[in-house]
């Protein structure tokens, strides 16, 4: 059991380590980052006119948290495995003597830490809120860190589905379009329409598998044990699901 988990380790942080170095080697995690703070930054500042509320409050700011999130953490994530088999190493990194679980969670952990640089970038804008006025800033705080929980599972998405295929392009298009039926699933008009169709209790059990409504549950600053426990499930089943895709890419190769 003691050497499983040393290989669990060892094999997270190889992959970390080798996937974190590929992110700021090339300008990938830096256009990333500068283009996600700007695209956030007109849908906050400009799109929700912000100072024209008057209020110290980062609704405005969350509310497109799970809408940019479904476009910008596929992108993020789409290379992560399909790469590896686009340019021949998949093999070189599946014969290494490490766990497989460590490697595909080295790998999510590694993106991960790009998005959660990108918010903690932000928090300027926290800091210019309370310059406005007296803010809730246990509220922010909740939200900020379910927004960085939230973001690791559209990532995950992104990542398993990049085990699927060799073209990044083809796994970001389908990470996004898993993505946009996971969020839109709770936004009222799609959770509405199925109500109208099959009744309110069929509406309310499909918004529950929703990211945006158990994200909306923290923008309010309540702290719900079901959302956590949502988040990290679908993390852990993602993470799941990725390493049996990649382990039939190990059996393939021997």
């Amino acid at each position: 059991m003691m050497s499983q988990w040393q290989g669990t380790l060892t094999g997270l942080r190889a992959a970390w380590r080798r996937e974190i170095s590929a992110y700021f080697a090339t300008p990938l995690a830096y256009v990333f980052v500068a283009i996600f703070l700007l695209v956030l930054g007109v849908f906050t500042w400009d799109l929700s006119r912000f100072f024209d509320t008057g209020a110290a409050d980062l609704g405005p700011f969350f509310y497109w948290h799970p809408w940019l999130f479904m476009m910008f953490m596929p992108a993020l994530a789409m290379r992560l495995w399909s790469e590896e088999t686009s340019q021949g190493t998949a093999e070189l990194l599946l014969a290494l003597p490490v766990s497989l679980p460590g490697l595909v969670i080295g790998k999510l952990l590694a993106a991960w830490t790009v998005a959660a640089l990108a918010l903690a970038l932000t928090v300027p804008w926290w800091i210019a809120v309370n310059i406005l006025g007296p803010a809730d800033n246990a509220a922010i705080a909740v939200t900020y860190m379910m927004s960085l929980i939230m973001a690791g599972a559209y990532l995950a998405i992104g990542a398993a589905v990049s085990a699927l295929t060799r073209s990044a392009v083809l796994a970001f298009v389908i990470g996004v379009l898993v993505a946009f039926i996971l969020t839109a699933a709770g936004w009222p008009l799609v959770s509405g329409a199925v109500a109208d169709l099959l009744g309110p209790s069929a509406g309310d059990a499909i918004a529950q598998f929703s990211f945006l409504t158990h994200f909306e549950t923290a923008q309010r600053g309540v702290l719900e044990l079901r959302g956590l426990i949502f988040f990290f499930g679908f993390i852990a089943l993602c993470v799941a699901l990725n390493t049996l895709f990649v382990s039939h890419r190990r059996g393939g190769a021997q």
